[in-house]
């Protein structure tokens, strides 16, 4: 479709330490390790794809170790950058099974799965972090 997202690449404090949390929720919803990646030319990769398929449907997330002076701060959502990404669920019973998912890997959970009516009458969310403190959310809005 005309403007949706192809890709989205996340850098993260150290992608060989958040791989296991990016594979597993990230295979929930059914990416796939695809490769590792490197945005470094000629250097070895600092980085991990995950790719969804659906016939001509796709997408990607990669994500890629932090570098430079910045590279052990903490995430602020409320500075320049990226805020939160959210995905689509197939429905509130998915939004629920993802809540439990995130709970059986040790993931931090900032909002359990309500109605969210501020985002709308039928909004149903789980909101909740990455090991560095991204926002990520679940959601179903039909």
């Amino acid at each position: 479709m005309r403007g949706a997202v192809h890709h989205i690449d996340l850098t993260v404090k150290g992608a060989h330490a958040s791989r296991a949390f990016y594979e597993s929720m990230l295979g929930f919803m059914g990416y796939r390790y695809t490769a590792p990646i490197s945005d470094i030319p000629a250097a070895p990769h600092n980085g991990y794809d995950f790719d969804l398929r659906d016939g001509d449907d796709f997408c990607s997330i990669g994500i890629l170790s932090a570098r430079g002076e910045n590279a052990g701060r903490e995430h602020d959502r409320h500075s320049p950058g990226l805020h939160h990404i959210a995905w689509n669920a197939a429905s509130r019973e998915d939004v629920d099974a993802m809540h439990q998912h995130l709970i059986s890997i040790g993931a931090t959970i900032l909002n359990p799965p309500a109605a969210y009516p501020k985002y709308g009458p039928t909004y149903y969310a789980v909101f909740f972090a990455d090991p560095d403190g991204l926002k990520l959310e679940y959601v179903h809005k039909p």
